[in-house]
């Protein structure tokens, strides 16, 4: 088993959903290159109350090779999700950025 995922080149739409427990979510940024940069993805209307998930998807031009996909949410208090988790001892409150790896065949 792996997380890992395998893609075909060319266009395809990256999408999830995000929360937040502090604010509701107002952006949502993409990285397809490990965080080097980010791009906003577009944000689906809400539904339901404020506090409900929201969700997300982003056009990508996929090219061949390995690349490390993330997704990291900001709300209206101006939190976003940390690249990096700070320690503790728990393990508490981890909500930072999750990647997965995307190969692109070539051709």
């Amino acid at each position: 088993m792996s997380r890992t995922r395998v893609l075909r080149p060319g266009r395809c739409t990256v999408d999830g959903r995000a929360w937040s427990g502090y604010a509701p979510v107002t952006s949502v940024e993409v990285t397809t290159d490990g965080g080097v940069s980010w791009a906003a993805a577009i944000l689906d209307e809400p539904t339901g109350d404020e506090w409900s998930w929201r969700g997300w998807r982003y056009e990508w031009t996929a090219e061949p090779g390995r690349h490390l996909l993330g997704a990291r949410a900001t709300d209206a208090s101006g939190r976003s999700q940390p690249v990096e988790q700070p320690w503790n001892r728990g393990g508490f409150a981890n909500n930072l950025v999750q990647r997965v790896e995307v190969v692109v065949l070539a051709g």
